[in-house]
């Protein structure tokens, strides 16, 4: 694909550009006022069975990776060594549609679930938070109130959600939320009385070339004029991995590692089942500076131990998975382009998925735009085309039947963006 071509990631018709359809949906809201709010009046009004889980992946993952871009040449150019392949041979990208590829991790996982439209993906989502900071887009994710006004730390939007639900007479004697953390997060932080117990030690694997094979290396060169190097390279990539393990932890604030998540899903799952219908878990580990890898590699361990445990998550939920949404975020998107590190930097526009057994999935979802050379965010990101706060409250709009007052106390001053996900 070249900077001139049209876009193809759209989610209207064939050969409609992002751009016309924007001015299609203008005119069409000026025709027509309140058509999207008629639409979310129209949803069901949810039932007091249902379940929502939140899972957070702290430290931001590298979304070009996990939902391929398949369609793009400038994807390719601009990951010469960390490009999940196209589509065709081993170790690369699984097929979603002409567009849009699943990183080969998740081949037993995740690709089964989105064959039978359990699983959806909402790319160019994100936040308007630009400070490009771990801790302050965690934050601000977590809060979900309006980017640039002055934060209330103790009301977190899940506890709002919460606040909401437990107002209304159907699920006031039922409504019981958990946060599967060992202390807990901002998002669950409110007026709202929420417990939390972790069901996991935190740690994250360090995988890559131990001391002892280092050695081993750095002997095999003794003698030669190389030995000079291969020890300097040693030395300084052990230097940089110290640096970013330091910065990793930091960026995962405690959370649990994909390690083992496994174990942890399904024992969040047979809680949730049984005892808890609204919940939250982090997942740290996602902060790939350095070696990220491809098809393989720390991203690649990373992903499949993520879809294992989600895929069990599904499967222990038995009947109750049909009336359960789990929807994945991260504080933000990484660099489009590799780094000089065959990693990814800090970015901006991310990817969503949404899981379930009764959600419209099977697809990508959300408005989308071609990725070159002129349409990256301040010609690094992926841009933010899809508020993760109206993503989140279309969601809870079908879920819950929630309407335009107690959808504002939810996300103030954002729009619902019906997706019709749920």
């Amino acid at each position: 694909m070249t900077p001139t071509a049209s876009p193809r990631y759209a989610s209207g018709a064939a050969g409609t550009t992002p751009t016309r359809r924007r001015c299609l949906q203008a005119l069409a809201a000026l025709a027509a006022p309140g058509v999207l709010q008629a639409s979310l009046a129209a949803t069901p009004q949810g039932s007091a069975d249902a379940r929502f889980l939140l899972v957070f992946l702290r430290g931001g993952y590298d979304c070009a990776s996990l939902l391929v871009p398949t369609a793009s040449d400038f994807y390719y150019e601009s990951r010469p060594n960390i490009a999940i392949a196209r589509p065709g041979g081993d170790g690369s990208a699984l097929p979603l549609t002409s567009d849009w590829g699943l990183h080969p991790a998740l081949a037993g996982s995740l690709l089964p679930l989105y064959a039978k439209k359990q699983v959806a993906f909402v790319p160019f989502s994100g936040t308007d938070d630009l400070t490009r900071s771990h801790f302050d887009t965690q934050d601000s994710i977590e809060l979900g109130q309006p980017v640039g006004a002055r934060r209330d730390y103790r009301s977190g939007f899940l506890n709002r959600l919460a606040l909401e639900l437990g107002a209304q007479p159907r699920w006031h004697d039922h409504l019981a939320p958990m946060a599967f953390t060992d202390t807990l997060p901002l998002v669950l932080r409110g007026g709202y009385d929420v417990p939390n117990t972790a069901l996991a030690a935190a740690g994250a694997a360090r995988p890559g070339i131990d001391e002892r094979q280092a050695a081993l290396i750095a002997s095999m060169y003794q003698g030669t004029p190389l030995a000079g190097p291969v020890a300097e390279g040693f030395q300084t990539r052990d230097e940089v991995a110290r640096t970013m393990q330091g910065e990793m932890d930091a960026a995962s604030r405690n959370a649990l590692s994909t390690k083992g998540f496994e174990g942890t899903a399904r024992r969040m799952a047979r809680l949730m089942q049984s005892r808890y219908n609204l919940g939250f878990v982090d997942v740290g580990g996602w902060d790939t500076h350095v070696g990220q890898g491809n098809a393989t590699g720390a991203l690649a361990n990373r992903f499949e131990e993520l879809g294992r445990g989600l895929a069990a998550f599904a499967d222990e939920m038995g009947p109750a998975w049909d009336r359960t949404t789990v929807v994945v975020v991260s504080e933000f998107g990484r660099t489009f382009r590799e780094n000089g590190n065959r990693g990814t930097d800090h970015g901006h526009g991310s990817v969503m998925w949404v899981l379930g057994g009764g959600i419209a999935g099977g697809r990508i979802a959300g408005e989308q735009q071609a990725l070159t050379a002129t349409t990256l965010f301040q010609n690094r990101d992926y841009p933010v085309l899809n508020d993760y706060r109206g993503v989140l409250g279309g969601i809870f709009a079908r879920m819950y039947g929630l309407k335009g007052n107690a959808l504002a106390r939810v996300f103030p001053g954002a729009k619902p963006e019906d997706l019709r996900l749920a």
